[in-house]
């Protein structure tokens, strides 16, 4: 039986084709690249944030799982806050040459800083 969850047709025009299937969306997540694969590039960003400073780690390839393990293991490393997501890894703070490091330590051996 077809799942009938109103949520899933929004904003969708009502077809009369008898075959016709919703479309909802959905991407596929990319597999994870392996450690020493990734591209990982480090940089400072004071944009949009009120004049504070955060370390970004972009280029991540991979599941978002996996994101958020990496954007786990950067902030109990360097003791602060952050966040993980969108492909990218926010951490708090000018700490650009410590992620340099832990990240090297974990095998991510093709980051470097912008």
């Amino acid at each position: 039986m077809k799942s009938n969850d109103w949520k899933e047709r929004l904003n969708v025009v009502y077809s009369t084709n008898p075959n016709f299937s919703y479309d909802t969306e959905e991407e596929e997540e990319v597999e994870t690249r392996l450690k020493e694969k990734q591209l990982l590039r480090i940089s400072l960003d004071k944009r949009n944030r009120g004049g504070k400073a955060v370390t970004l780690i972009t280029g991540f390839l991979g599941t978002t799982d996996d994101l958020t393990a990496l954007g786990k293991m950067l902030k109990v490393k360097c003791g602060v806050g952050g966040s993980a997501k969108d492909g990218e890894v926010i951490i708090q703070g000018d700490l650009r040459k410590k992620v340099l490091e832990v990240l090297n330590k974990e095998g991510y051996t093709k980051s470097r800083i912008i």
